[in-house]
């Protein structure tokens, strides 16, 4: 881990690449997190309700933006983070998370930094936005 001062806006953090998601992600994501709706692992429902297979959870695409940041500091200097869905996350989609420092900043007698994040998939379609504070 860098200094703060060695730290500078625009830095990007270590990416994180995934490999294409299969149907055993989905179980084992609906699984360990309880989210069994069925739009991610019944394909009969998915077509029912318009799609043309089951996709991602919103929170699995999440919790790998949560990996990138846990990959590049500890976690107990996360101070926020948050993102929000802009496309959905689909079947054989392999996903890459990216991000880089926006600001350099004082809060609470700490120095930190804010970085912008984003998973895309191989097409580079943004399917997930966000932002993280981290103490440095």
């Amino acid at each position: 881990m860098m200094s703060f001062d060695e730290m500078a806006v625009g830095q990007p953090l270590p990416p994180l690449q995934l490999p294409a998601i299969g149907r055993g992600t989905l179980a084992l994501f609906a699984g360990a997190s309880g989210d069994h709706n069925p739009i991610h692992i019944d394909l009969d429902f998915a077509r029912g309700a318009g799609m043309p297979d089951v996709f991602a959870h919103g929170m699995l695409s999440m919790a790998w933006l949560g990996r990138l940041l846990t990959n590049w500091v500890p976690q107990q200097q996360l101070r926020s983070f948050e993102a929000r869905f802009v496309g959905i996350t689909h079947l054989q989609n392999a996903v890459t998370c990216t991000g880089h420092i926006v600001e350099k900043m004082e809060g609470d007698g700490e120095s930190r930094v804010r970085v912008a994040i984003q998973s895309a998939n191989q097409y580079g379609e943004v399917k997930m936005l966000g932002e993280a504070v981290i103490a440095v």
